[in-house]
C-alpha cells in the first residue's frame, strides 16, 4: 500500500490535483471556525431540543449548524436546491426536456440551481438569525451580542442584512469551492466537503470516548464504557463498515446480448454482457429524508404541549408524543424510522430509475435480455427486478440506520460517538471514499499502473 501511495504522488498531474484538493478543503475548515461578529453564544453551549435538532442536521450540511460562522449554513441549501430540481425534473415537462438536451441542458439546470440556492440561503439565514435572537443562552437571554442590538433587544436591521449576506456568500463560496474541486482537483467537490465535515467530528468523538472510558471490566453496564464496551464497539464498527461497503458496491447483474449483424463477409455483434443494477439505488437519500421528517413531529408536539396548561390531558398527550418521537432509543421511533426508510427507498428509486427509458435504450442499441422481447416485457422485467432488490437494499439500509440508536440506547454511549456506527455519516463517508479511489484508479490505469484496490498483497508494477 505504501508503494502504491508513493506511485500516486510520483505522478505530477495527480499529485497537483490531490494537493489542490487538500488545500481547498483546508480553506473550508478555516472558514468553519470564523464566527459572525454579532453572535455571542452558540447553540452548542445552550443545550435543549434545538441543539439536538441542529446536531442531527450537521451530518449532511457540511457544517455545524449549532455554531453561527461564515459557513454556518454549510452546503445544505445547494443540496436542497439540487434535490428540488431533481424531483421537478421527473414531473415538470420543461425541466424533463431540458435534462435530455445533454451538456447545454445540464449547464442551464446548474444555473437555475445556483439561483435557487441563493434564494434558499437568504431565507434560511434570516430565519436562523431570528431563531438565535429568540433562543435563550446560559443567562436566559438571547444569543446575539448586546453591542449589536437595540434597546428592546432586537438586532439592528443593518446588521441583519450584513449577517444574511455573509452567510449567503459563505454558502455560495462553498458551492464555488466544490466546483473548483470538480474541475481542477480530484473527486466530487460537494461530496468531499460533506465528508470533510463528518470526519472533522471524529477527533472530538474519540476524545469523548477516551475521557469517559474506564480501564476496568464493567460488564457492559449502560452508561459506563469499560474494556468490554470498547472491544464490542470496535467489532461492531468493523462489521457495520463491512455492511456499508457491501451495500455500496452490491449489484444485480442482468445478462444482456447484442444482436448479430453482417457487413460484407464478417459477422459483428452477438456478444454477451451484463446490465448492472445497484442494490442501494437510492443511496443515502432515504436516511436523510426519514431522519429529517422524524425531527419535525417531535418539535411540533413539544410546541403544542407548551400551548396548554401543564398537567392537563392535552398537555400530557402532546408531551408524551413529543418525548416518544424525540427518544431515539424508543421502539416507536425506530419503527417509524424503518418504515420511512422503506418508503423513501421506493420513492427515490421510482424517481431516479426509469425502466421504460432503459428498455428503449437497450432496444435502440440492438441489445436485448435473453428470454424477454424488447419493449413492454423488458420494461416489466426490469421493474420487477428493481422492486425486489430495492426491498433488500432498504432492509440493509434500515439495519445500518438504526445501529447508532441501538448503541446509544442500549450501551448509553454518547450520540456523538454512536453516530459513527451507521446512519448518514458512515454511508456518505464510505461512498465518497470509494468514488475518490475510483478517480485515482482511473489516473493510475491510464498510465499502465494497477489501481489502489488491485493486486492486494503484491507489488505495484506496470500492467504489461
Amino acid at each position: 500500500m505504501f508503494e502504491k501511495l508513493r506511485i500516486v504522488f510520483s505522478i505530477p498531474e495527480l499529485r497537483t490535483k490531490i494537493m489542490l484538493t487538500i488545500g481547498l478543503l483546508a480553506i473550508y475548515r478555516i472558514g468553519f471556525h470564523i464566527p459572525l461578529p454579532m453572535i455571542a453564544t452558540n447553540l452548542a453551549d445552550t443545550g435543549g431540543t434545538a441543539n439536538e435538532f441542529f446536531e442531527k442536521m450537521t451530518v449532511f450540511a457540511a457544517s455545524d449548524l449549532r455554531q453561527a460562522t461564515i459557513f454556518g449554513l454549510g452546503i445544505m441549501p445547494y443540496i436542497s436546491a439540487s434535490i428540488i430540481f431533481q424531483l421537478l425534473g421527473s414531473v415538470y415537462a420543461p425541466l424533463e426536456e431540458l435534462k435530455k438536451e445533454g451538456e447545454a441542458g445540464r449547464k442551464k439546470l446548474n444555473e437555475y440551481t445556483r439561483y435557487l440556492t441563493v434564494l434558499i440561503c437568504v431565507v434560511q439565514s434570516y430565519m436562523y438569525l431570528k431563531f438565535m435572537l429568540m433562543s435563550g443562552g446560559p443567562s436566559g437571554g438571547g444569543n446575539i451580542n448586546p453591542n449589536f442590538t437595540t434597546a428592546d433587544g432586537s438586532l439592528f436591521w443593518g446588521w441583519q442584512i450584513v449577517a444574511v449576506l455573509v452567510m449567503t456568500c459563505g454558502t455560495v463560496f462553498l458551492m464555488w469551492l466544490g466546483e473548483q474541486i470538480d474541475e481542477h482537483g480530484i473527486g466530487n467537490g460537494i461530496s468531499l466537503l460533506i465528508m470533510a465535515g463528518i470526519l472533522a467530528q471524529m477527533p472530538q468523538a474519540f476524545y469523548e470516548l477516551i475521557r469517559n472510558m474506564k480501564t476496568e471490566l464493567t460488564g457492559l453496564s449502560r452508561g459506563q464504557i469499560g474494556i468490554e464496551t470498547l472491544v464490542l464497539l470496535l467489532v461492531l464498527f468493523v462489521g457495520v463498515v463491512f455492511g456499508v461497503v457491501f451495500i455500496t458496491l452490491g449489484q444485480r447483474k442482468i445478462p444482456t446480448q447484442s444482436a448479430k449483424f453482417t457487413r460484407g463477409r464478417r459477422v459483428y455483434g452477438g456478444t454477451r454482457q451484463h446490465l448492472p443494477l445497484r442494490i442501494n439505488q437510492a443511496g443515502v437519500m432515504p436516511i436523510i429524508f426519514a431522519s429529517s421528517l422524524l425531527i419535525i413531529p417531535g418539535l411540533l408536539f413539544g410546541a403544542l404541549a407548551g400551548m396548554f396548561e401543564s398537567g392537563g390531558p392535552l398537555f400530557r398527550a402532546f408531551n408524551y408524543a413529543g418525548m416518544t418521537l424525540n427518544d431515539q432509543g424508543s421502539f416507536v421511533f425506530n419503527l417509524l424510522y424503518v418504515v420511512l426508510i422503506f418508503f423513501f427507498c421506493y420513492f427515490w428509486t421510482a424517481i431516479t430509475f426509469n425502466p421504460k427509458e432503459m428498455s428503449d435504450n437497450l432496444r435502440d442499441s440492438g441489445t436485448f435480455i435473453p428470454g424477454y422481447r424488447p419493449g413492454k416485457r423488458t420494461t416489466d422485467y426490469l421493474e420487477k427486478v428493481m422492486v425486489r432488490i430495492t426491498y433488500v437494499g432498504a432492509a440493509f439500509l434500515s439495519i445500518v440506520a438504526i445501529v447508532p440508536t441501538i448503541v446509544y440506547g442500549s450501551l448509553g454511549v454518547p450520540y456523538s460517538i454512536a453516530g459513527f456506527y451507521g446512519g448518514t455519516g458512515l454511508l456518505i463517508a464510505v461512498s465518497v471514499a470509494f468514488d475518490l479511489v475510483q478517480k485515482i484508479d482511473s489516473h493510475l490505469v491510464m498510465r499502465n499502473y494497477r489501481g489502489l484496490l488491485e493486486g492486494a498483497g503484491g507489488g505495484v508494477s506496470p500492467v504489461v
